[in-house]
């Protein structure tokens, strides 16, 4: 999860008042969304459907360049998508209770990722 790095990070957002902060990542292969972060079988159980509904042993797969699990994490990621929007309210991202921003890497040997935060507001 990385709701708190990018509080942590990016101290600007304390500044506004009411504001709007989009999280970009700058992959195909990995993904954001916004879920629970209360209980960790919240993240067990996304990687449990999404290797069911998207299998790596698919011999259908024609792009398979960087291995078996290369076509299958593209698919992961456009489904859930590349960005989450989040509103500033007090200085703080304005997440439910139980919300978090989790970075979710669908290739079984993750690498360093690149994320892009751009808040603005008053």
């Amino acid at each position: 999860m990385i709701t708190s790095e990018i509080e942590q990070s990016f101290p600007q957002i304390r500044e506004f008042t009411k504001g709007v902060c989009l999280v970009f990542i700058q992959h195909t292969s990995a993904s954001l969304v916004l879920n629970e972060n209360a209980d960790p079988t919240v993240r067990k159980d996304f990687e449990y459907f999404f290797n069911k509904i998207v299998p790596e042993d698919d011999s259908h797969y024609i792009h398979n360049y960087e291995g078996d699990d290369d076509m299958p994490a593209h698919l992961k990621a456009a489904i859930l998508g590349s960005s989450v929007t989040i509103p500033i309210q007090n200085g703080r991202l304005a997440l439910g209770t139980w919300q978090g921003i989790y970075l979710c890497e669908h290739r079984n040997r993750g690498r360093a990722r690149d994320v892009i935060v751009t808040a603005w507001g008053e």
